[in-house]
């Protein structure tokens, strides 16, 4: 596994449980999509995952070793996050080129020619003209800048890509152009993704496997497929039958 929770569990300083007894993780070349409602631990898993939050117990695996790692540049360097919003996640005072090049600046990957010459490869990976990289974000559609923060993660050639909620800020069109986008970058860069949604019709595009949370606890897990075709839980059930579908013709 490249990022691993074993039976972790999660208190808010409240007392109240947000995670209990989690165990997930995503191995090379997987993409996995993390459902549940608002409200079910979806970001306190991604925060652990990510090294922002502590279990209360259980371990959280990286390449096999638990964090905190002694040293973290090699966990930041494999593991970069793409988020919901593309407008506030994009800074605007800056322009694109030095957006997508901060995790070479802060990583400490490439500067100068080579920095360049890997970002405007992150750009045309993504589907941005190399002409772009002198603009704004404000000058863009919330497709292009959600493309924008995918080049920005993807331009170090991360092993996993952690998706918070990547196209719920985004028109049904233009989600679906990000999602073949998200599966385009999996098979050309052989990348792992954990996608993390509310919406299980945006998993069941990317996803082969699907780990169903409620209340802080996994309900279901398993094949995407087998979810969706058979689902054994009350509540995995419902969530099928709220997957919009196509009127019959």
């Amino acid at each position: 596994m490249i990022l691993e929770l074993r039976d972790v569990s999660y208190r808010y300083r409240k007392g109240a449980l947000a995670v209990d007894g989690v165990s997930l993780g995503v191995a090379a070349g997987q993409s996995v999509g993390l459902v549940g409602e608002s409200g079910s631990g979806k970001s306190t898993i991604l925060k652990l995952m990510l090294g922002l939050a502590r279990p209360a117990s259980g371990t959280v695996l990286f390449d096999g070793g638990e964090l905190p790692l002694p040293a973290p540049r090699r966990f930041r360097a494999a593991v970069q996050t793409v988020f919901q919003d593309p407008y506030s996640s994009l800074d605007p005072r800056q322009r694109v080129a030095s957006i997508v090049a901060e995790p070479l600046r802060s990583l400490g990957i490439a500067r100068g020619d080579r920095a360049r010459a890997l970002v405007a490869a992150s750009l045309a990976s993504v589907g941005l003209d190399a002409d772009m990289q002198g603009r704004y974000p404000h000058e863009f559609s919330g497709g292009q800048r959600q493309r924008i923060a995918i080049a920005r993660a993807t331009v170090c050639h991360p092993r996993l890509l952690l998706a918070d909620e990547p196209v719920s800020a985004l028109d049904v069109t233009t989600r679906i152009q990000v999602i073949d986008l998200l599966a385009e970058l999996r098979e050309s860069q052989g990348l792992s993704i954990l996608m993390v949604s509310h919406d299980l019709s945006a998993v069941a595009a990317l996803c082969e496997q699907t780990v169903l949370l409620h209340r802080g606890r996994v309900v279901e897990s398993g094949a995407t497929a087998q979810i969706l075709s058979v689902p054994r839980e009350e509540y995995t059930r419902r969530l099928v039958e709220a997957v919009p579908r196509l009127p019959a013709v």
